[in-house]
């Protein structure tokens, strides 16, 4: 029974990993009704940043702000400068660019940082908080992401910019009719999503070790709770981290085993395309002809 625990309560913490990530994933969707391939090396690139400022001699949190300010930015510039560029393009142009800036990165990461493999700090302590069941880093994981997410829920649910930006999503022409500038709240929506990214980079890293391909699993998992939720529902992606992470410790500790559990959001993803492709919380949209 303690075994089980354990992996329901490990399993819940690398689903609020999971769940920034989605929840990254999806704030691009509504942006650019595409699924960004990137987002994953775009945070590992920023957990390198981290790595290098706490190398540097810079305290941890200060060096977490400063990565996530980075973040933003740079998530903001890709949108300005490459994504604005193919908006309008084919969508097999917008996924070539979205794989080549997974290369990109991935490939200007190992040659700045090498690909030697690199142990990120946790900030939390070693002892447990919870008894055997909960480590501290996987607690602590836990509360960064509900800030995270409340965060964003008291900024889009209380601010006229965070309104604007939903409003963006929801209808860029009506939004534009109405005065929005909607080109920035896109931009806006890149680089908050490039600072989500960052955090759940920064978050996984002590668990994974640091390397330039850390996250193509994690980015996986991430797809599957996107779609999962629904791929334009940021509750959704939330919901869907959870239950991804969960199903991802109990499958490989009692069914496929550890080596097979990268199957598992594979399995997810075809699963929920083919049966229910708007996921559990998504929108159905119904056209007359």
């Amino acid at each position: 029974m303690e075994a089980f625990l354990h992996q329901v309560f490990s399993g819940l913490a690398n689903g609020a990993i999971y769940a920034s990530l989605a929840l990254a994933l999806v704030m691009i969707y509504q942006s650019t009704h595409h699924i960004n391939f990137a987002q994953g090396e775009m945070a590992m690139f920023s957990t390198y940043l981290a790595w290098a400022m706490i190398n540097a001699g810079i305290p941890y949190w200060m060096a977490f702000a400063l990565t996530v300010i980075a973040s933003f930015f740079i998530g903001l510039t890709i949108e300005r400068v490459i994504v604005r560029r193919v908006a309008d393009a084919p969508v097999l142009t917008l996924v070539v660019v979205f794989i080549a800036l997974l290369v990109i990165l991935n490939s200007i990461t190992g040659w700045i940082f090498t690909y030697t493999i690199k142990v990120f700090p946790s900030p939390f302590p070693e002892q447990p908080l919870f008894g055997p069941y909960v480590s501290s880093h996987e607690a602590g994981v836990v509360g960064v992401s509900l800030i995270v997410l409340l965060l964003l829920f008291l900024f889009f649910r209380f601010t006229s910019l965070g309104l604007a930006m939903r409003a963006t999503a929801e209808n860029a022409v009506s939004s534009r009719l109405s005065g929005i500038r909607v080109g920035w709240m896109l931009a806006l929506g890149w680089g908050l999503a490039a600072s989500i990214g960052a955090i759940a980079g920064m978050m996984v890293a002590p668990i994974v070790y640091l390397d330039p391909n850390m996250m193509s699993g994690i980015l996986l998992y991430g797809i599957a709770a996107a779609l999962m939720g629904g791929i334009d529902n940021p509750f959704g992606a939330v919901v869907g981290g959870l239950i991804v992470g969960v199903l991802e410790n109990l499958m490989g500790a009692y069914v496929v085993g550890t080596e097979l559990k990268l199957t598992v959001a594979l399995m997810l993803i075809i699963g929920v395309l083919i049966f229910k492709p708007t996921g559990l919380f998504g929108r159905s949209f119904v056209t007359r002809v």
